[in-house]
C-alpha cells in the first residue's frame, strides 16, 4: 500500500503511515470498506456499493473481489 501511495501526487504523504510498524497500544479496531456490498445469496446490496466501517471483532467473514487505486 505504501508503494502505491508513495508514487500518488495527491496521496504520498500518507505512506509513512502504512510503512510504520503498529504499536501495541495503536492495533486496528476497525475495518474501512470504500464501494462495498452486502452480500446476502446472490444479491448484492447496495448495487453501487457504499461505505462502511465495522468492527474487526464483529466480522466474522469477508470476501473480496476487485482491487484498484485512483488518484481521480
Amino acid at each position: 500500500m505504501s508503494d502505491v501511495l508513495r508514487e500518488s501526487a495527491r496521496s504520498g504523504a500518507f505512506a509513512a503511515v502504512f510503512d510504520a510498524p503498529a504499536k501495541d497500544d495503536e492495533q486496528p479496531t476497525h475495518l474501512h470498506f470504500h464501494v462495498a456490498r452486502i452480500l446476502q445469496d446472490t444479491v448484492g446490496t447496495p448495487e453501487t456499493g457504499g461505505m462502511y466501517r465495522v468492527a474487526i471483532e464483529d466480522a466474522s467473514a469477508w470476501t473480496v473481489g476487485a482491487f484498484s487505486c485512483s488518484d481521480h
